[in-house]
């Protein structure tokens, strides 16, 4: 068994918190774990790390590798799409890249982004459905509905098929319904939620790619003779950009015979927007869920997320409010699902609180963006014991360093010493450097940035501990 783990999304609809450099996935909403982490370590029991494939894009690959060991063996492995195109290209590239290692090996696919419940009883439905596909049936899991939900899909069953009628034939496929029709859906013994994961044969999901999706398919034949050789990665781009962006439901499932659906009573839920945490945090006597600085003053029914700043909520109902250093959002519970027009907005701007944070985390640490104007930007950058940046040097501009606390030690061209508490030292552009932390408590700087362009993307590495371009 093989387990492929869809991680390309951004979570727009979970601005502020989430960013497209740092999508939901990477965000600790359930406990101590990433959302990421918990989806790895659901299913640990039945697929090892050796066998689990996370399929992101550049961009997040880099921070979503920081959730787990250096180690190689305890760690997934990662496909990369050069372009975000739904589902079905992503299941389809990760199918050839497993098909190098067993060709009729069973696939799992999963979302980063879920909360289950019961694991147990998901664990149950993994293995039942397991044996389904090796009977070459494509597997869709189906969720029992709590609620008449107009965020899901949903799919409806017919006849039962194999296994103690634990496996059925689909009806048909159900798009997010309107309240009318959810509440008449929920009524249904047969309906249930579509939570979007799927089990199969390798074989099974490329044979039905090839008869239902044939353009995708060539293309992907395309990528396979390449896999390994020196054209790869732009070939795959060239190919993977004019691949159509289709899901997997449209483009194969909804037109498939060889569809089952497994329903499972395992406590699902798509963690999609804020209003969604409703059903999976716990509230208060006056349905508030209330996360950092809060003071509340009859507020009923509300979801307030705040950091280090107090925030007052007087009165409100049914409101959610989600505070970080550089954004705010408030908007009811009704509207949570259209914050991604906030983030379309931002991103149409090309405003920077679309992408990122204002603290951003690194493997070896992390920056915080102090303030920045014409020309320049000032950062304080926290450096983890025992971590190093990358050697790397900038075409556009300077770096002036002040330890504040800790010592670091520095490599500016052919020099390599260290510096202390109120001493600094000066990178000039395009000078090869690096900054380390030899010690055992962090170590932090203030880091003075001059240049005509003071972007992240400015950097060449030479040398990079985390395996970075």
């Amino acid at each position: 068994m093989y387990g492929v783990v869809l991680a390309g999304g951004s979570g727009t609809r979970f601005w502020p918190l989430s960013r497209s450099e740092y999508p939901k996935q990477l965000l600790k909403i359930f406990g101590d774990q990433t959302l990421i982490q918990v989806t790895v370590s659901r299913v640990s029991e039945l697929i090892p790390s050796k066998q689990l494939y996370i399929v992101t894009n550049p961009k997040q690959a880099e921070q979503i590798r920081f959730q787990f060991p250096k180690e190689k063996a305890a760690c997934p492995h990662f496909i990369s799409e050069p372009f975000g195109k739904n589902t079905a290209a992503a299941i389809g590239l990760a199918a050839i890249t497993l098909k190098q290692k067993c060709k009729d090996g069973v696939m799992v696919v999963l979302s980063a982004d879920h909360y289950i419940k019961k694991t147990d009883a998901f664990l149950k439905m993994l293995r039942l459905a397991s044996q389904v596909a090796e009977k070459g049936y494509l597997v869709t899991i189906g969720a029992k509905p709590t609620r008449p939900e107009t965020a899901y899909g949903y799919i409806e069953r017919n006849e039962a098929l194999i296994n103690e009628a634990a496996a059925y034939g689909v009806a048909r496929f159900i798009e997010k319904p309107k309240r009318e029709t959810a509440e008449a859906l929920f009524r249904k013994e047969e309906v249930f939620w579509n939570t979007g994961m799927f089990v199969w044969k390798i074989s099974s999901i490329l044979s039905e790619i090839e008869q239902h999706m044939p353009q995708l398919f060539r293309s992907l034949q395309v990528i396979e003779e390449a896999i390994g050789t020196e054209q790869e990665e732009s070939l795959c781009r060239d190919v993977y950009e004019k691949l159509p962006a289709t899901s997997i439901d449209y483009g194969i499932l909804e037109k498939s015979d060889k569809i089952a659906v497994i329903p499972s009573d395992m406590g699902w839920e798509d963690v999609g927007s804020w209003s969604a945490l409703d059903e999976v945090l716990a509230r208060d006597a006056s349905g508030n869920i209330q996360i950092g600085n809060v003071v509340n003053i009859n507020t009923r029914n509300s979801t307030i997320y705040a950091g280090k700043r107090v925030i007052a909520a007087v009165g409100l109902e049914n409101i959610v409010i989600a505070d970080t250093p550089d954004a705010t959002l408030v908007c009811t519970k009704e509207s949570a699902q259209d914050v991604k027009k906030v983030v379309a907005f931002l991103k149409k701007e090309n405003k920077e609180e679309h992408r990122t944070h204002q603290t951003v985390i690194r493997a070896w640490g992390s920056f915080t963006i102090l303030e920045e104007g014409e020309a320049y930007k000032i950062k304080r950058i926290v450096v983890n014991p025992k971590s190093k940046l990358s050697l790397q040097s900038h075409r556009k501009r300077s770096e002036h360093w002040i330890v504040v606390s800790g010592v670091a030690t520095v490599t500016c061209g052919e020099s390599v010493y260290t510096i202390q508490v109120n001493q600094s030292t000066f990178v000039p552009i395009g000078v090869k450097h690096r900054l380390e932390n030899s010690g055992e408590t962090p170590l932090q700087i203030i880091e003075v940035q001059n240049g005509t362009y003071l972007g992240e993307d400015d950097i060449a590495r030479y040398e990079d501990d985390y395996g970075r371009v």
